[in-house]
């Protein structure tokens, strides 16, 4: 049964369809094919080149997307989906594209039947309402202590990435990883903050095999004085500092005047003596290694290497912090201020090495470290750079997990559920509203359908027969297998999705397609600069009349 084209009478005849709808529309459907061919195991690859010339191999939605310029608003907004998807779950950025490109797609026609663009964000509202319970539903809690079962997840998870060859290792970095920085927030709940405390540290030459997580904090620093401080202490004492160990400049310019020579020696020697000072009052509580974030003077040097005390300096903030995690040490910001509990004594081993032509500082073997580095090793930094997108994608997937420990099938499998339980549904909304609710029922199988036509196979066969098993809402673990395009039991397979990406997916692409439909006009609030030499035609004499006379000024003889 077709939907029913609205008949105004001509005194309230409005065209809801204006052209703005149609750009906007065909803008996003634009923006959804050019990542369509990079969704599930068997996906493309695309080759993007970036303003600076470089080459980005990868088939990561937000990587792609975020490499483009367009020049559209309603384009612009699709891209803006993606990377909202990355920094919200890290997952799924590819699916929210092709999901609102095809929400806004089916809108089309009711746009064309001169439905109001709110009724059709009405139907919409209520599919998302209805697809997120049926989540709920079908959704399945796990353990997230169990090591086998996150493996598998995050698998799954990072199965459609270029890494999945390299079998479980993206996955294990990924949860040993989120594990070690994991915090309790008190009635089972968790907190991972992948941004602050875990650091990706990309090292080219080796095997990616070599890869691993590190006990601790990895930095790109070398200590100050290498030949008279030690590279390497076995439980180190550490202090972490966020002042200079030099002597203090004067906030403005500040002239001295002597009038004696005697003086001259005199302001020398209270320069010697602060720092001195500065070094005693730090050389009290016994450390083996002072790092500063600042900078740190060829006295203060000596004075810390006569007591066999290794430095490093102009440390990063954030390496400094993770360094406080790992070793449980505390960051102060003068060293009067300094206590017995502010020393780090976390630590079980601090050794510089020499990695190709860099010298790196492994602060490792830390007790209860919530703070670590992973070490990537790889043949070039193409790859390796791939690799790090992929490993943060699996770290996203792992900490939803954590936070919330649900799983719903995937290989298209949930999406095929919805749509059978919204189309059901259908039936019993009344109004006009019904067939814009089935069109976002249908519009849920472009997921399964994408992953049908990157799989290879007959896709109007596999999806018939996909549509006949989940008819009643039932068999929900039935979906592709993304590699071999064959129908399977998800459960078996071990196919799974986090149930956080996927909710988040549904309510982003909706939400996104709804704002989009509602946008009925787009104004330029950018001037047209006028082409050079534009409107200059050649200057005609200027003829003076008796009101210019009167206006100028005369000057006296």
């Amino acid at each position: 049964m077709q939907a029913p084209v609205l008949v105004l009478k001509d005194s309230l005849k409005r065209e809801y369809g204006t052209k703005v709808h149609y750009a906007n529309i065909q803008a996003s459907k634009a923006v959804a094919d050019i990542i369509r061919t990079t969704l599930g195991p068997r996906s493309m690859l695309k080759m993007l080149l970036d303003a600076g010339g470089g080459i980005v191999v990868t088939n990561d939605g937000n990587a792609i997307l975020r490499e483009l310029d367009l020049a559209h608003p309603a384009a612009k907004s699709m891209i803006e989906l993606s990377r909202t998807q990355d920094e919200e779950v890290g997952d799924g950025t590819t699916s929210v594209i092709i999901l609102a490109g095809e929400m806004l797609h089916v809108a089309e026609s009711f746009i064309e039947k001169n439905y109001h663009p709110t009724v059709i964000c009405r139907a919409y509202n209520k599919a998302l309402e209805d697809a997120i319970a049926v989540l709920d539903k079908i959704a399945m809690p796990i353990d997230a202590k169990d090591r086998g079962t996150m493996l598998g997840l995050v698998k799954s998870c990072i199965g459609t990435k270029f890494t999945s060859q390299f079998g479980d290792l993206i996955a294990d970095l990924a949860i040993d990883a989120t594990t070690t920085v994991g915090v309790d927030l008190g009635q089972g709940l968790r907190d991972v903050d992948i941004k602050n405390y875990i650091k990706v540290e990309k090292v080219p030459g080796g095997q990616l095999e070599d890869s691993r997580v590190l006990k601790g904090v990895m930095i790109n620093k070398d200590v100050v004085a290498p030949g008279k401080m030690r590279r390497k202490i076995v439980n180190p004492r550490i202090i972490l500092l966020d002042c200079p160990l030099e002597y203090k400049k004067g906030e403005n310019q500040t002239n001295a005047e002597l009038l004696k020579e005697e003086d001259w020696s005199l302001l020398l020697k209270m320069e010697e003596e602060y720092i001195e000072d500065l070094c005693m009052q730090i050389l009290k509580f016994k450390p083996d290694l002072v790092i500063t974030e600042k900078g740190l003077s060829d006295l203060a040097c000596h004075y810390l290497s006569k007591h066999g005390v290794s430095a490093i300096r102009r440390l990063r903030k954030t390496d400094n912090n993770r360094i406080a995690k790992a070793c449980g040490a505390v960051i102060v910001n003068r060293p009067d201020e300094l206590q017995e509990s502010d020393v780090g004594t976390g630590a079980g081993l601090f050794e510089v090495k020499k990695i190709g032509e860099e010298f790196f500082a492994f602060i490792v073997d830390c007790e209860d470290p919530k703070a670590c580095t992973v070490l990537l090793r790889g043949a070039s930094k193409d790859l390796l750079n791939e690799v790090e997108r992929n490993l943060q994608d699996a770290m996203s997937v792992a900490r939803n997990i954590i936070k919330d420990p649900k799983l719903v099938p995937g290989g298209g499998a949930t999406e095929l559920t919805v749509s059978a339980t919204l189309k059901q549904k259908s039936s019993s909304i009344e109004g006009i509203e019904k067939w814009p609710y089935e069109a976002a029922a249908i519009a849920f199988e472009a997921i399964t359908r994408t992953l049908a036509q990157n799989c290879g196979v007959n896709v109007i066969r596999t999806m018939t027969a996909l549509q006949g098993k989940h008819a009643n809402g039932e068999n929900a673990w039935i979906g592709i297998d993304g590699n071999t395009g064959a129908i399977a039991d998800m459960k078996e397979r071990k196919i799974w999705d986090a149930y956080n990406v996927k909710a988040q997916t549904f309510k982003t692409a909706i939400e996104a397609a709804c704002m989009l439909l509602r946008i009925d006009d787009i104004v330029s609030g950018i001037k047209n600069k006028q082409a050079p030499g534009a409107g200059q035609g050649p200057s005609k004499p200027k003829v003076e009349t008796e009101a210019d006379a009167d206006g100028e000024q005369i000057l006296p003889d």
